[in-house]
């Protein structure tokens, strides 16, 4: 990308990665001859380094979980021992797990020319998912070698149904079951997948089969732990690329405040002048943004700046270069976007992360990153879209005012340094265990042997009989429950109760969510983004779990006012921390929402704050880590506690301000979101009763992992949070540090710092809080 000059007073760091060249192998010893005559054919004359260790590898045996880079040949180095198998093995089966139905679709594109090399009589696949005709699943059950499909449908479909036409010979004869994009199965989804293989090995153990695994995963801390929690098998790791790389340059871009306030300009707002220059610079591009609403922001953005260029551009309409994409759009409209983006046609797009997984759109010069989204993981992801064609390319991550984004302006080093985060996923959490022991009741009886599959069995059981949804015979456990429980379950989060927003107007469908986030989004009052159009929710029925709400316009956004209550019920672990003591336990989660604030667009001005009618809480038992504070910092935070004001308002305490800090913190070490990890003040009831403590928890029920991680590296969060603080170019305290601009940073630094030395206050601070000195 050329012309980054002009824009180098907002550029605060850039590094280049130099050209990396291939490293190839001949072709492995054992390869079939019409295996070698195909990459022949295709002008291939040897493999990659990692291609050719995957296949003798999966040969010998082995499950293999690769972690080279994007566009590595990774589908290549897949398919090559599934054809081995096959080729030998005319009944073999594979399955091909992608993550999305978008993804498959694509990947099938590779399938192709395979296909029409060895003809139907030697090689048959197909897409098994919800757009699949009648017919052409017939075809694939009873023909297809490969069946490329996702999570959702080998949840609900494949396994309910092996005893049907086509399924029983399938998983008799399922010789590899290959896992495409396996860090995207993290948290509720990750911990979902796991229990659906543990249903698919005692399918596969019933018909005589014992399938490998096949993994490939961005670069993360643990990818063989993932592997082997996900798939329950033991992995060999192939890490070595051997694939080629351009020169690829990395801008770290800090948009500057706005004129007269402390904001920082949005990085959607920086992106559309970047993004306008990118077209007409005729430089493909990919931009990706962290929602739809400012994937439509920035497109229309974009098509205005071109618009009013048109007369420098000789009158040229430039505006239909640049097109969106993202979830929401019907198949035939990514399919044409897809073409004509990789025909040259478009010249840039503007994206979810929907295309952060490997979707072929042809030649990409520059990914633009409208915000850090959120992991390192999906940072590398989506920068390997650039440069695929082997020409050199450009990422610039526009930051955004968040604690991340931030964090990222003074440690530049924590994203290029090659350490990754740990995916976390926990098999074993109570509540999916139940999900899918009911569902592996129904598909086969339930024994004593199934304990180990599911630790909790023992637990679950007891509770099933009574709601007859199990009868015990001859010693094993029957279904007699509804058909198909595997439908109740939903993959990809572990609350089962679901509320719908229709538009009030004409009775459509606008979304779907859990309960926690339809209380947090669609209250009485609320204003909902939905595809850049505004919807005010005139009513939120919590027994048909139903919200209506009503196009309108206006020039506020409403952020709801929440109330968090955190109670210890359980100390599993008590570490000394510094002076004072670290604590992992179960605790009790509540949140309720109590009114909502009206925000101005752009200048996010509050307009007024609103008391519900009724407030809204939820409640439930997840696990946490907590630290408690010394007394001097106990009494600091008590004596600087805002004064009651006349009115509605929420701003937060100072322990609310170290809880903050110490969350984002966390959830860098913990590869995790804040739909995964929550903080708040520890109640103060029970033993406890004269402390004060902060706690970092899961936000799912029972817990799945992540504040056991964090309470294993708490040491390093507390680094961590302290430099996230320290670094921050805000003068006192912001939103993006400690979470308000009406709390001092030197406060919640030197709460730190006490943890492990008693450290005098900040005097002026002290002496400005009245009350009670420490």
């Amino acid at each position: 990308m050329t012309g980054m000059e002009e824009f180098h007073k907002k550029i605060v760091h850039e590094r280049v990665f130099p050209k990396r060249e291939a490293v190839y192998t001949p072709f492995p010893d054992r390869m079939l001859p019409e295996l070698r005559a195909f990459l022949e054919s295709s002008g291939i004359s040897m493999v990659y380094s990692h291609q050719g260790e995957m296949f003798d590898r999966a040969v010998d045996g082995e499950n293999v979980i690769v972690t080279t880079s994007t566009a590595s040949g990774k589908t290549l180095g897949f398919l090559l021992p599934v054809l081995q198998e096959i080729l030998t093995n005319p009944a073999a089966r594979a399955i091909f797990l992608y993550p999305t139905k978008a993804l498959a679709s694509d990947q099938f594109r590779s399938f192709v020319p395979l296909l029409e090399f060895f003809g139907p009589s030697r090689l048959q696949a197909g897409i098994y998912d919800g757009d699949t005709s009648s017919a052409e699943r017939g075809r694939i059950r009873s023909s297809a070698n490969i069946v490329l499909t996702n999570p959702e449908m080998l949840n609900a479909t494949f396994l309910p149904n092996h005893g049907s036409y086509g399924f029983s010979f399938f998983f008799a004869n399922l010789k590899y079951i290959v896992v495409d994009e396996l860090h995207s199965y993290r948290g509720a989804f990750g911990s979902h997948l796991a229990n659906v293989m543990k249903r698919l090995g005692r399918i596969c153990g019933y018909y005589g089969s014992s399938p490998r695994f096949l993994c490939s995963s961005a670069t993360i801390a643990n990818p063989v732990e993932l592997a082997e929690n996900i798939c329950g098998r033991p992995f060999s790791h192939v890490s070595r690329d051997g694939s080629p790389s351009p020169e690829k340059r990395f801008f770290l871009w800090q948009p500057p405040t706005a004129r007269g306030t402390e904001f920082r300009v949005s990085p959607a707002r920086e992106a559309t002048g970047l993004l306008a220059r990118l077209v007409r610079e005729n430089s493909p591009f990919l931009a990706f943004c962290k929602s739809r609403n400012a994937v439509e922001v920035v497109l229309k953005e974009v098509r205005d700046r071109l618009k009013e260029s048109a007369p420098e551009s000789g009158g040229r309409d430039m505006a239909s270069l640049v097109s969106g994409y993202r979830g929401g759009y019907r198949s035939l409209e990514r399919r044409d976007i897809e073409e004509k983006m990789a025909s040259g046609r478009l010249r840039g797009l503007v994206a979810t992360n929907v295309l952060e997984l490997g979707i072929d759109i042809g030649r990409i010069d520059t990914a633009v990153l409208v915000g850090f989204p959120g992991t390192r993981a999906s940072f590398w992801q989506q920068a390997g879209r650039a440069g695929r064609k082997g020409r050199s390319a450009s990422v610039v991550l526009l930051l955004d005012n968040l604690p991340l984004d931030q964090y990222l302006a003074i440690d530049p080093e924590w994203l290029f340094s090659g350490e990754s985060e740990s995916a976390v996923v926990d098999p074993d959490n109570l509540f999916i265990q139940v999900a899918h022991v009911r569902a592996a009741a129904a598909e086969l009886p339930l024994s004593a042997d199934d304990g180990a599959l599911f630790p909790d069995l023992g637990e679950i059981v007891p509770v099933l009989l009574p709601g007859k949804e199990l009868r015990k015979e001859q010693g094993k456990y029957f279904w007699s429950g509804g058909a198909y429980p595997a439908g109740d379950i939903s993959l990809r989060n572990m609350d089962r109760t679901r509320y719908k927003l229709k538009n009030a107007a004409d009775g459509s469908l606008l979304t779907e969510m859990d309960e926690l986030q339809a209380f947090r989004e669609i209250y009485r009052g609320a204003i909902y983004l939905h595809e850049g159009l505004q919807y005010l929710v005139e009513s939120l029925d919590l027994n048909h779990t139903e919200a209506l709400a009503r196009p309108t316009e206006g020039n506020y956004y409403t952020v709801s006012c929440d109330m968090t209550e955190v109670h210890k019920i359980r100390d599993e672990k008590t570490e000394p921390l510094g002076r004072t003591l670290c604590g992992l336990g179960d605790v009790r989660v509540a949140y309720t929402t109590v009114g909502f604030r009206r925000q101005q667009f752009h200048n996010h001005q509050n307009l007024g704050m609103e008391m519900l009618d009724r407030p809204l809480g939820k409640s439930f038992d997840t696990e946490g880590f907590w630290i408690a504070l010394p007394g001097e910092v106990r009494r600091l935070f008590l004596s600087l506690a805002p004064a009651p004001m006349p009115g509605f308002q929420f701003r937060k305490t100072y322990a609310e301000g170290l809880s903050f800090a110490l969350l984002n913190a966390a959830m860098m070490a913990a590869m995790a979101t804040p739909e995964d990890m929550g903080s708040a003040l520890l109640a103060g009831d029970g033993p406890e009763g004269g402390r004060m403590s902060v706690c970092v928890f899961d936000m799912y029920a029972g817990g799945l992992g992540f504040s056991r991680k964090g309470f294993s590296l708490v040491r390093d969060i507390l680094r961590r949070a302290d430099r996230m603080i320290r670094g921050c170019p805000c003068r006192g305290g912001c939103p993006a540090c400690v979470g308000d601009y009406h709390l001092d940073k030197r406060v919640v630094l030197w709460a730190i710092g006490s943890l492990f030395e008693t450290l005098p206050p900040p005097g002026d601070v002290l002496s400005a809080g009245g009350g009670e000195g420490p």
